[in-house]
């Protein structure tokens, strides 16, 4: 089989943890036992092992100019250290544009905790990205990042490469149908948008909401606070750049109720900034019903993940997949994979029709 030659954009916590897994789990083969967090062991041929790193890109200048294997081990990362020992990648991580990726509040955090930039100017992407070699770009950019991402995006696309959107900035699921439509005509596939964690905040509360519709209780109230102490959450503490995520995560549960429910009963969004969680997130979710008679119940729940390496699996079936397009010359949205391991793919489905979905994919019965 080819190998499937992937660039970064941020080399972040999630970028740490996937590149960690790849290499935790490198001699896992189809006869081993199933790696949790992964749909196979294989898919359509490809092994975890052979996803391999080609390129990358950051803001953070402890980063730049040192080789991908050392700046996933960098401040401000603070992700669990699972597999230590990572070779050396013959990639040197590169300057992206800032544009709106680093957020002016950050600066009243130390050093330690975030990022630091520096006036080096940026390298030219979509140039760099031809010379790699790579088949496609996975996007890790900080959330709220909207022109950072659409600039990745277009990157992909300048030079023809496969793009997976991690982050809740609407490109495989654009409301306008202009980036799907320019990854369609461009000949290349698009995977988003919003990776899920493999047991996370959103996919329990989205499963807990099934189930009450599924046994006939009425949802009538419900809230998700998020806390954690990354710079993910830290950059969230500037409200305006959760906009996505909350549509995001809202919509990805609300997709599972027979009705929405009215914006003043459900609320779900990161809360605070606690620095000493580091990547742990905490989840607090509350769920007020009516059962039969309508008699009340309710649902108190606190969910605590190390929150990078929960969609690190989510992540490297992704890229099979996306490489199964390329090579099946499949373009455009991949719903089927999407809709199963993003929260705003371009279609929501129940996660059971959607794993059935990808099944059916990788087999080759259905093309998206």
């Amino acid at each position: 089989m080819d190998k499937i030659k992937v660039a970064i954009s941020g080399v972040g916590n999630c970028a740490s943890s996937l590149i960690q897994g790849v290499y935790y789990y490198k001699n896992v083969s189809s006869n081993d036992n199933l790696v949790p967090g992964l749909m196979h062991n294989v898919i359509g041929g490809y092994k975890i092992r052979d996803i391999e790193f080609v390129a990358a890109f950051d803001i953070d200048k402890r980063k730049i100019g040192k080789d991908l294997s050392e700046a996933i081990f960098a401040e401000p990362n603070c992700t669990e250290l699972f597999q230590r020992d990572i070779p050396n990648q013959n990639v040197e991580v590169k300057k992206g544009p800032v544009l709106d990726g680093y957020p002016d509040h950050m600066l009243e955090y130390p050093e330690n905790k975030r990022f630091i930039t520096d006036d080096t100017p940026p390298v030219d992407v979509a140039k760099e990205l031809k010379k790699s070699g790579a088949h496609m770009l996975v996007n890790y950019m900080p959330v709220g990042s909207q022109e950072a991402t659409e600039y990745y995006a277009q990157a992909a696309l300048d030079a023809g490469l496969a793009f997976v959107n991690c982050m809740p900035v609407f490109i495989a699921s654009d409301p306008q149908g202009k980036w799907p439509k320019k990854f369609e005509e461009a000949g290349l596939p698009i995977v988003g948008d919003d990776i899920k964690a493999q047991i996370g905040a959103t996919i329990v509360h989205r499963t807990l909401s099934k189930l009450f519709n599924d046994r006939g209780v009425k949802l009538d109230r419900t809230y998700q606070l998020n806390v954690g102490g990354n710079t993910d959450f830290m950059n969230l503490i500037e409200r305006s750049r959760g906009k996505t995520k909350k549509i995001s995560k809202t919509e990805s549960v609300q997709s599972q109720l027979p009705t929405p429910m009215p914006p003043d009963d459900i609320h779900i969004g990161p809360s605070d900034y606690v620095p000493w969680l580091k990547d742990n997130k905490l989840c607090f979710l509350r769920m007020e019903g009516k059962k039969f008679g309508d008699v009340p119940m309710k649902i108190e729940l606190r969910l605590s993940v190390e929150d990078s390496p929960n969609s690190a699996g989510c992540v490297i079936d992704a890229l099979r997949c996306c490489k199964l397009a390329l090579d099946r010359k499949v373009t455009g949205q991949l719903t089927s994979i999407s809709s199963y391991i993003m929260k705003h793919p371009p279609q929501q489905y129940p996660d059971y029709v959607a794993k059935q979905m990808v099944e059916e994919y990788i087999k080759g019965e259905r093309e998206r």
